[in-house]
């Protein structure tokens, strides 16, 4: 019996299978199989077959993996949103210092005097500020302008870059005529281009260094209460 199914193991190596497939043939221990054929030779294009079928075996192995982690990622993210019932409006004033402390522009002794000023590329986080200086800060529409900085090898989608910004703040687009331009170097790691980019937006209020003044000691009275 083993002398016929090492034969078997021969003849289907000969034909170019792999091990995996031929122990799915031959039940036997893979060092058994590995003794019977490894003075088998196979041709160029048998080993190119074996090596196409690896990397395939191997590319669908890292595909599932990956569907594996975006479910898992998807399934913590769902359960982390439904943590966060709601917001109050002092849970938002709170937040909008925060994130101004992050993002915003702060009073320096050597430019006293600086307005309130927000800079970021992301749009949420653009609607989360302009959501506190509206309805927290009590700030008028009409008081706010923005600038927007983009590479100057975007200068051809400046009127997709206004909608964009036009839609995820609910200003209108002649807000935005405001366009400053970054020299693009000849080398770059940038990631932010293609389709999907739409500059950095500044958002500013205007005749704001007493507001600014104001953050900047709720930015204080935070760090205290926090470290008591």
């Amino acid at each position: 019996m083993k002398s016929i199914l090492k034969e078997k193991a021969i003849n289907l190596r000969r034909r170019g299978l792999s091990y995996s497939e031929i122990l799915n043939k031959i039940p036997v221990a893979k060092s058994t199989l590995s003794s019977w054929l490894y003075s088998v030779g196979l041709s160029k294009k048998q080993k190119q077959r074996i090596t196409e079928k690896k990397l395939l075996s191997i590319q669908k192995g890292g595909d599932a993996k990956r569907k594996q982690r975006i479910l898992i990622t998807q399934q913590i993210i769902n359960q982390s949103k439904r943590e966060i019932k709601n917001i109050s409006k002092r849970e938002l004033w709170l937040s909008g210092i925060m994130l101004y402390w992050a993002e915003g522009s702060k009073e320096k002794e050597y430019r006293p005097g600086s307005g309130v000023q927000f800079t970021n590329s992301d749009p949420q986080m653009i609607k989360l500020f302009l959501k506190w200086l509206l309805e927290i800060i009590k700030i008028d529409k009409n008081n706010i302008d923005f600038s927007i900085i983009i590479h100057e090898n975007s200068k051809n989608s400046l009127r997709k870059v206004k909608q964009f910004w036009a839609n995820n703040t609910g200003f209108v687009e002649d807000n935005f005529s405001k366009i400053y331009f970054k020299k693009n170097k000849i080398k770059t790691h940038r990631k932010n281009i293609g389709d999907s980019y739409f500059g950095i937006l500044k958002v500013r209020v205007k005749s704001s260094s007493s507001l600014n003044r104001k953050i900047a000691g709720w930015i204080e009275g935070v760090i205290k209460c926090a470290n008591k």
